[in-house]
């Protein structure tokens, strides 16, 4: 399992949202490495198809695909949780679902 946490500095959350997704890791028992990617300029943001701070890809794939048109720039993201409320992270469900959910497809 290939697992990507892509970040701009200048949004406070992504600390918080590497926890997470190491907490994710951990409760669902998977060892994989985590490729922490800085992203730093506005053609990076292009090139890795960056819509936010932080962003978690797992083999490629989006645990939050943007539906509609994206923008990829520098900048904070925004989640919709399960209960529609918006948020600077994704829930640990959320990425619990998205592991458990690329476990399947292997």
């Amino acid at each position: 399992m290939r697992i990507q946490f892509l970040y701009y500095e200048d949004c406070p959350s992504h600390a918080a949202g590497l926890q997470r997704l190491r907490e994710a890791l951990a409760a669902e028992g998977i060892q994989a490495p985590i490729e922490i990617v800085k992203v730093e300029t506005e053609a990076q943001a292009e090139a890795l198809r960056f819509v936010g701070s932080p962003t978690i890809l797992i083999d490629g794939v989006d645990i939050a695909p943007i539906s509609g048109a994206a923008r990829y720039r520098l900048t904070c993201r925004t989640y919709r949780l399960e209960d529609g409320r918006f948020a600077p992270l994704p829930s640990f469900e959320m990425i619990r679902a998205a592991l458990q959910k690329a476990q399947r497809r292997a």
